[in-house]
């Protein structure tokens, strides 16, 4: 009889300690939340809509609301926006959720995808319950201005930019 192939090994099992060492970075994701939904609330309890308070010549704050994606895409009344970028949200929450599952020992992939997670989740507690994203954070450069942000988008910008390095770090050292 020949000699079959040996069957590929299953993963061992996570062990106690590791599990909670991803629920860890679940923690953090919580964390951004908490941050994203506290800056927002105390925000919208001091400023209108359009509202500008200016802090340096650099920096304001303003109270906007974003129906859209980033810089306005889709910026619009209605429910496709809202849908459309709610699912998206919990579409991409699940994903990184199983990102920091399966990336047990790589704390970069694991980071990032905690601080994109909290983001994307921050975003997404705005769109459900007030149809639209709050942004307040906004620097400027004489007459040019960037457009409105938040604590999520901070986390979720800084999570893409750490799995960026931590990807591109990891490609370079397996060749």
């Amino acid at each position: 009889m020949p000699e079959s192939a040996p069957l590929p090994q299953a993963a061992s099992p996570a062990t106690p300690v590791q599990d909670r060492r991803w629920t860890a970075w679940l923690a953090l994701a919580a964390l951004v939340i908490a941050l994203d939904q506290w800056s927002k609330a105390a925000i919208t309890a001091k400023l209108h809509e359009g509202e500008l308070l200016r802090l340096t010549g650099w920096f304001d704050l303003v109270l906007a609301y974003t129906r859209g994606a980033a810089v306005s895409l889709l910026n619009q009344d209605g429910l496709l926006p809202r849908v459309l970028f709610s699912v998206v949200a919990l579409v991409a929450s699940v994903a990184l959720t199983g990102l920091i599952r399966s990336q047990r020992g790589r704390w970069p992939a694991q980071l990032g995808a905690a601080l994109i997670l909290g983001g994307a989740l921050g975003n997404l507690a705005d769109r459900l319950r007030l149809g639209a994203v709050v942004d307040f954070i906004q620097w400027h450069l004489g007459q040019a201005y960037w457009p409105a942000f938040n604590v999520a988008d901070s986390a979720i910008s800084v999570g893409a930019v750490v799995l960026v390095v931590y990807s591109l770090r990891a490609s370079g050292a397996s060749r």
